[in-house]
């Protein structure tokens, strides 16, 4: 399938970061049409190019923005999600650090098309290079005075992945602790400050500009029909060239780490692939032909998700890769729900057994059991992100989990690696309600 860019079109070539090299690539220029527009128009154009939400859910981007309130007497809100924190996953930072006024522009035109003139983006807390960045072309973009009636406030956040999601987002913005709220009432209808609120994700307003720029007709020949244009797929693991990569949407898996990746080192085998980031069920290598576009992903049993694809080679055991999944989600958790609290703290103890040579075969039923406890029963998905890695390791490699068991520790034997696929968090002990699974 032909490379095609959207989001980072022209980054290669020139450098996005100053506002007259955007400028001399059209930039703004989408804006412009916008502002002539009715913001009825504008919602029209997102709906006819039937842009999904890169996030991860796919939501159409145009249904969303007419969920928003039309007879609140609250102000709108319009909220970029680039708290950027699943393993894997690295595209939002890249589109922020080589071609920052794409994102502001998007921004500037869903304003209009929403009604609102406060947005505010919520950077990942670690991204300091990249929140510069930004913050460097917004004074550009204030300087030359094409902010209109728009203020947008750069926000960081401090390092909490549970602020992803995006009701714990905004109380972060409003200063509380990150928890996730309950739903309803969503954030369209009440969000920030209790009032209607659009989130959206960086990849998402990013592309914003490029439907205007093209027509959604135009913009809607590109990927597949069910989802058009592109994505950058964050490509890591075991594969020879990773990075990011923009392609259509369809492309096939194959082509992404063969073709583009380069392959595995060394020629060895793929064992899997997890193609949304850590949080999705993994696929197997019999289904290498998978188009990468949200409808061909969840018929093949896992999730679109942040489009990090991950790849596993076979020298990595599964059972040490659910456990530093396993590890990063209780690490994470925010602790309001039991299910994801406890749930999560249960699959780490039995992880470890496992790994460590101290398990029976009762427990990789417990451990299954948990799964089912915590899968569905948390607020927000924390608890079935933590899940899926481990239900569907089980499902798919359930002879290593069985191995673990009969060998008395990890069949590997230390030539295990899975460095570089999910990076190893800082455990600190935490008291709970139940007992140790020893126990």
């Amino acid at each position: 399938m032909p490379r095609a860019s959207v989001v980072l079109a022209d980054a290669d070539e020139r450098d996005l970061t100053k506002l007259d090299e955007y400028r001399a690539v059209g930039g703004y220029g989408a804006l412009r049409s916008a502002l002539a527009l009715e913001p009825e128009q504008i919602i029209a154009e997102l709906t006819g190019a039937n842009l999904r939400g890169r996030g991860g859910a796919g939501f159409p981007m145009g249904r969303k923005a007419s969920l928003i309130a039309k007879d609140s007497p609250k102000p709108t809100y319009l909220v970029v999600n680039a708290d950027e924190s699943e393993p894997g996953a690295f595209k939002d930072r890249e589109i922020m650090l080589r071609t920052p006024h794409r994102l502001i522009e998007g921004c500037l035109i869903t304003a209009h098309a929403i009604g609102s003139t406060s947005v505010f983006v919520y950077i990942r807390g670690e991204y300091l290079t990249e929140f510069e960045v930004m913050r460097t072309a917004l004074e550009e973009v204030r300087q030359a005075d094409l902010l209109g009636g728009v203020t947008i406030v750069l926000h960081r956040g401090a390092g909490a992945y549970i602020c992803g999601e995006e009701t714990a987002l905004l109380d972060s913005l409003e200063g509380k602790r990150g928890l996730p709220r309950p739903r309803p009432p969503f954030p369209p209808v009440t969000g920030l400050y209790a009032s209607p609120t659009q989130i959206n994700n960086v990849q998402t307003i990013a592309t914003v500009p490029k439907i205007l720029e093209l027509g959604s007709k135009e913009f809607a020949k590109l990927g597949v029909k069910t989802s058009p244009g592109t994505a950058v797929f964050s490509l890591s693991g075991n594969v020879v060239n990773p990075g990011n990569y923009e392609l259509e949407l369809g492309t096939p898996l194959r082509e992404l780490i063969y073709d583009i990746g380069g392959g595995i080192p060394s020629g060895r085998a793929i064992k899997a692939i997890i193609p949304g980031g850590s949080s999705v069920p993994v696929l197997t290598p019999d289904q290498l032909d998978t188009p990468l576009d949200y409808d061909s992903i969840q018929a093949a049993g896992s999730f679109f998700g942040s489009a990090a694809v991950m790849v596993i080679d076979d020298r990595c055991c599964m059972v040490q890769l659910a456990l530093r999944a396993a590890q990063f989600y209780m690490h994470e958790s925010c602790g309001k729900c039991t299910p994801c609290r406890e749930g999560t703290r249960w699959l780490v103890q039995l992880l470890e057994k496992i790994e460590d040579g101290r398990a029976t075969h009762s427990d990789l039923d417990l451990l299954l059991s948990v799964c089912d406890r915590i899968l569905g029963k948390s607020l927000c998905a924390l608890g079935d992100f933590a899940v899926y890695p481990v239900s569907s390791y089980m499902a798919k490699f359930r002879d290593e989990f069985e191995a673990h068991v009969e060998q008395g520790g990890c069949p590997f034997a230390g030539e295990s690696s899975i460095e570089g696929i999910v990076a190893p968090v800082e455990l600190h002990e935490r008291k709970s309600l139940s007992g140790s699974v020893d126990g």
